[in-house]
């Protein structure tokens, strides 16, 4: 862990090298994140372009270099978010020209896979299950993450937990 932390501080005096083998070590994290949030392949690695911009920009500004990680997650978190805004204000085909368009039937699974879940919860239950389960954090460090008191964490949480639960019941997936 110290040499991550060395390479934050030569990226922080300057070191354009130091700043690229940083991302390029948390990279795959970056994509995973930002997929579970905007659901395909372009949209993600544009989600992580733009964290690697935000983060070079911003280097300087990391207290703790040791948060690194933490703080690209973040980042790219908040990238996501504003792209999938963006992408609300976009106006969609009509469905009666629907029919123009050249389209393929897929096999639909029976299953409900973890990511269709997701969608069900907002943007801060999201987060807090993605920090929680997907990279194993405490709700102490997701609580420092997210700049959000300790009780509101574990709400939020569980807030999110109980909607899934709810959906997978619904959806007959669950069985006792």
């Amino acid at each position: 862990m110290s040499a991550i932390n060395e390479l934050v501080k030569r990226a922080q005096e300057g070191s354009d090298k130091a700043f690229l083998e940083l991302f390029q070590t948390y990279e795959k994290d970056l994509y995973r994140t930002a997929y579970l949030y905007v659901k395909n392949q372009d949209d993600a690695l544009d989600v992580v372009q733009e964290t690697a911009y935000r983060a070079f920009k911003k280097i300087k500004t990391l207290k703790h270099p040791q948060y690194f990680k933490t703080w690209l997650i973040k980042i790219a978190m908040s990238c996501a978010i504003d792209l999938l805004r963006k992408k609300k204000k976009v106006v969609h085909l009509n469905p009666k020209h629907a029919n123009f368009i050249h389209s393929e039937e897929e096999d639909v699974p029976l299953s409900v896979s973890l990511k269709e879940l997701m969608e069900h919860l907002n943007e801060e239950e999201k987060q807090m299950v993605i920090l929680k389960y997907y990279y194993g954090y405490t709700f102490q460090e997701i609580s420092e993450i997210a700049e959000t008191p300790l009780g509101t964490v574990k709400s939020v949480l569980y807030r999110g937990l109980g909607k899934l639960r709810k959906k997978v019941r619904r959806d007959d997936v669950y069985e006792r």
